[in-house]
């Protein structure tokens, strides 16, 4: 999780550097300031555990496959389950 961190902290510097070379070419984009590369970098802070969480969530499901299914099926069989 560091190392996404560490990602989401390098498209925030590549972004404000963006914002500083905008303003220095002397192009105002009103709604490209600090505030919205805050929120940006927040949002994908948030979203990226999220797509975390929801990978292993479809990684762990077993019923996805038809292979899975069967196996399923087996192991109520054996009483495994």
């Amino acid at each position: 999780m560091d190392k996404t961190k560490q990602y989401v902290a390098m498209i925030g510097g590549v972004l404000g550097a963006l914002l500083l070379f905008f303003q220095a070419l002397g192009f105002e984009i009103s709604w490209f300031n600090e505030k919205t590369i805050a929120a940006f970098l927040n949002v994908l802070l948030a979203i990226v555990p999220l797509a975390f969480a929801l990978y292993g969530i479809y990684k762990n499901q077993y019923l996805l496959t038809r292979k899975a299914l069967n196996q399923e099926k087996a192991l109520e069989k054996q009483g495994l389950k």
